[in-house]
């Protein structure tokens, strides 16, 4: 049985060299239009990527075949060809092959062929803001707005220039609010802007009302969120009237003379100066919970009076529960706050069960964040902690039934 015929040689060698021309071709084409992108001289990239090909292709049909072959066609067709070939590819590319090689040393020094990204400068501005001249740089600052509108670090100098500078407030108002309502910006970058605006009315003009308005935005844009939540608790902490003390409407003291020869006095007569009071400061922070339960720094003053001035731990434990379950709460507080109130559980003798369970909690709600393993790390050393603070604990007299009445009433919850 005769075998069956095999192709002739050379058309095997032609769908070869065919088949390689394609992957040429193809490949070529891919790298002429990454490079071109890329390129400062588009045009004569193309120029050298098209003779490239054309050369390749030549070699290929003509000057394969007769190196294949061998003998005198390899010698004076096929090896000269390749000569010729090899030195027009290297007098086109001759620049890109010493740039391949001398670019990554030369950037090194001056940042590669990596696009610049434009970006605002006010150095200038400032400076001139610095130096009294708070018009020319709020100039400065608009023409680089101009070129950037959405930038917050402008519009912000912009405001503060108008409002600690110049006096004009309504400005810097108008400004920020334009600030909130353009696209693309973050809540909590929004909610900076608000609060800038509040600190506006409250440090020129001691406006608590505006500012309240002016947080309320923030709790009406981004309902149920940590921006909120902490415009809430700020809006509760303007209620208080001594941050709004002005200078000139200061309380002014009178200032007694002193006991004339004072050491001379036996100092079983001196009289020890009064202490605050406390259970009045007690009732004043649950009127104003009353009013405004998200007022957090409120709440955990009470639970330290609670349980330093009225050994009352249950309402302690109360009120910095209220803070910890409260939603909404950034994470750097709640820790804060767990491990404060480990602290006063230790400082009122809880044992080790108690306290370990608290400062568990921080591992249970945050268990891959950096503040887990500061905890399981103060777990570990609880036990030396409680030693180191023991001591008899004094008897306090005097708590009668009528302390029950600072519990809040009504609605107390921070939720």
């Amino acid at each position: 049985m005769l075998a069956e015929a095999s192709p002739p040689h050379s058309v095997l060698e032609w769908l070869f060299d065919l088949t390689l021309l394609t992957i040429i071709v193809f490949g070529g084409g891919f790298l002429l239009i990454k490079t071109v992108r890329r390129s400062d001289d588009g045009a004569l990239l193309i120029f050298k990527l098209v003779l490239t090909v054309v050369i390749v292709a030549l070699m290929i049909i003509f000057i394969g075949p007769a190196m294949r072959t061998g003998g005198l066609s390899a010698a004076f067709v096929g090896l000269p060809g390749t000569v010729i070939g090899g030195l027009v590819l290297a007098i086109a590319w001759r620049k890109n092959l010493a740039n391949l090689v001398a670019n990554p040393i030369g950037n090194l020094y001056d940042g590669g062929t990596a696009e610049y990204e434009a970006r605002p400068v006010y150095s200038n501005a400032i400076g001139l803001r610095k130096r009294g001249y708070p018009r020319e740089a709020l100039i400065l600052a608009r023409k680089e707005l101009e070129r950037f509108p959405n930038d917050i670090e402008g519009q912000m100098l912009v405001a503060d220039i108008l409002a600690e500078n110049l006096n004009d407030l309504e400005g810097a108002a108008i400004t920020i609010q334009r600030f909130c309502n353009q696209e693309g910006h973050t809540d909590r970058n929004i909610a900076y802007a608000y609060n800038t605006l509040a600190d506006y009315y409250l440090k020129l003009r001691q406006d608590r009302d505006t500012a309240r308005e002016a947080l309320q935005q923030i709790i009406d844009r981004f309902p149920e969120s940590e921006v909120a939540m902490l415009a809430a608790q700020r809006i509760g902490t303007l209620a208080k009237t001594e941050h709004l003390s002005n200078v000139q409407d200061r309380k002014k003291f009178t200032v007694t003379e002193g006991v004339a020869n004072v050491g001379l006095i036996d100092p079983s007569h001196y009289q020890a100066p009064a202490g605050p009071d406390l259970k009045k400061e007690a009732a004043e922070l649950v009127n104003h919970l009353q009013e405004h339960p998200l007022d957090a720094d409120a709440r955990e003053k009470l639970a330290v009076i609670y349980a330093d001035h009225y050994n009352r731990m249950d309402l302690a434990t109360d009120q910095f529960e209220q803070l910890i379950t409260c939603p909404n709460q950034p994470q750097k507080r709640v820790v804060g706050w767990i491990n404060r109130f480990a602290d006063l559980q230790i400082r009122h003798g809880e044992n080790y069960e108690t306290v370990r369970a608290t400062l568990q909690r921080i591992l249970d709600l945050y268990p891959d964040a950096p503040p887990a393993e500061v905890a399981a790390h103060r777990i570990t050393l609880l036990k030396l902690e409680l030693k180191g603070k023991e001591k008899v604990a004094d008897v306090k007299m005097g708590t009668y039934e009528q302390d029950v009445g600072l519990k809040l009433k009504g609605k107390s919850s921070l939720s």
